[in-house]
């Protein structure tokens, strides 16, 4: 009953910063503080990811810079200590890479990055190509749709198509990203619907919906 919900591809950046297995320690912090990122996908071949190299996998070459781990230490982080003395981006990388595909949803891509903590997803096709990059600010991207644009898709997708007969009766107005329903309707039992609708529009932070029924008017 809605328009199409705005996927991965709408929203990712399509210019990538990525480095290769060997590329060395140095030249990956290099590129983080470059491009202002805090994580890099590692490819390789013709843009295949197979890992993510992030601030994290840097760390351990810091943490354990003045002292070296003691057995029961390294017995417990091995993967930490193992970063540590590693100097290519293949040691360092965590693998297999979290990845999303360009068209998932946004709030698909959204729950896969809080349940994974991380900040940014590559965006790969069905044969693991690097395609893009998404993160948390991308998703919120589509909060910055004009309370304009965001009336006239609700009147469009919403209103005309669930009261065809009564949807010039219906007002939309939206401040601040908040939608607001008022009028009549002929059929009640939609106005649930509507305002269900209204909240999946992508950019709607919240739905006041103030809707009625109108009663038909019976002849004596």
């Amino acid at each position: 009953m809605t328009s199409t919900p705005y996927t991965v591809a709408d929203v990712m950046t399509t210019k990538v910063i990525a480095v290769t297995p060997s590329t060395g320690f140095k030249d990956i912090a290099t590129a983080m503080e470059r491009w202002k990122v805090t994580a890099l996908p590692v490819v390789e071949g013709e843009g295949h990811v197979v890992g993510v190299v992030s601030e994290a996998d840097l760390l351990p070459k810091e943490e354990f810079h003045e002292h070296r781990p003691g057995l029961i230490e390294q017995m417990r982080r091995l993967g930490d200590t193992a970063k540590a003395g590693s100097t290519l981006a293949e040691n360092m990388m965590t693998t297999p890479a979290v990845t999303i595909r360009p068209d998932a949803t946004l709030p698909q891509a959204a729950r896969l990055m809080a349940d994974r903590h991380i900040k940014r997803l590559p965006v790969v096709d069905a044969d693991g190509t690097l395609k893009g990059i998404v993160s948390r600010a991308d998703l919120l991207k589509v909060f910055l749709r004009t309370d304009e644009e965001l009336a006239t898709e609700i009147l469009r997708s919403v209103v005309d198509r669930l009261f065809p007969l009564s949807h010039e009766a219906v007002k939309v107005t939206v401040a601040q990203g908040i939608a607001t329903l008022t009028g009549e309707v002929r059929d009640g039992n939609l106005i649930p619907s509507a305002e269900r609708l209204t909240h999946a529009v992508e950019g709607i932070v919240d739905v006041h919906c103030q809707l009625k029924h109108r009663a038909e008017k019976t002849s004596s």
